[in-house]
C-alpha cells in the first residue's frame, strides 16, 4: 500500500479501505467528498487536505482489523461439515439458488433480524459471499449488532471452489 495507488487498485486490493477511509476522514460518502477510481491515494488526501502518512496509517491499522474479522477457506471447512455454527450466504437470491454450499442459509432482512434478537456474542456466525469483497461490512455490521464471533470466509465460495471443491462452478458477475 502506497500514495501512488489509484483509488482503484487500493479499493480492489483492501476491501475495508472505502469504509476506514469514510469512517475516519469522511471520505467517499457523498459528492462533496467524492473521488474518481483514478485519482491516487495522496490525490485524494491532498483534496481532503488530510496527511498522507496519517491516511497510510488507518489504512493499515483497518487492515489488520479486517483480517481478524475473516477466516480462511481450510478454517471455514470444518464448521460447513459439522454444523457447528450458523453460515449465512450474503449474495444476492440469484447467485444462492445457482449455486449454494450445503448447510448454508441466505441472509434475508427476516432472517437477519431473528438472529440479532435471538443470537448472543457466543454464537459462532460465518458469511459467506462471492469473493469476499462484501464479507466484511457485514461482519462489521453484525459485530455491531453484538454478534462478536461473526466471521467472514477470506475469498468467499469463488475461493472456496478454486482450493477445496472443484465441481462448484466459479462464474464472474457481469454489472451494467
Amino acid at each position: 500500500m502506497n500514495a501512488e495507488m489509484t483509488m482503484e487498485t487500493l479499493l480492489e486490493e483492501y476491501p475495508g479501505a472505502r469504509r476506514a477511509l469514510f469512517s475516519a476522514f469522511h471520505i467517499g460518502g457523498c459528492q462533496s467528498c467524492a473521488y474518481k477510481l483514478d485519482d491516487s491515494l495522496a490525490q485524494v488526501c491532498e483534496a481532503n487536505e488530510i496527511p498522507i502518512t496519517e491516511a497510510l496509517a488507518t489504512l493499515k491499522e483497518s487492515q489488520q482489523h479486517d483480517a481478524e474479522m475473516l477466516i480462511s477457506v481450510a478454517q471455514f471447512i470444518p464448521h460447513l461439515e459439522s454444523g457447528d455454527a450458523v453460515i449465512l450466504d450474503i449474495r444476492t437470491r440469484e447467485e444462492y439458488e445457482a449455486i449454494a454450499l450445503p448447510g448454508t442459509k441466505l441472509m434475508t432482512q427476516e432472517l437477519q433480524a431473528k438472529l440479532f434478537g435471538e443470537k448472543g456474542p457466543e454464537d459462532l456466525i460465518i458469511l459467506i459471499d462471492h469473493q469476499g469483497r462484501n464479507v466484511l461490512d457485514q461482519c462489521a455490521w453484525f459485530r455491531g449488532h453484538g454478534l462478536k464471533r461473526t466471521y467472514g470466509v477470506d475469498g468467499g465460495i469463488d475461493r472456496y471452489a478454486q482450493v477445496h471443491d472443484s465441481s462448484i462452478p466459479r462464474y464472474r458477475l457481469e454489472l451494467e
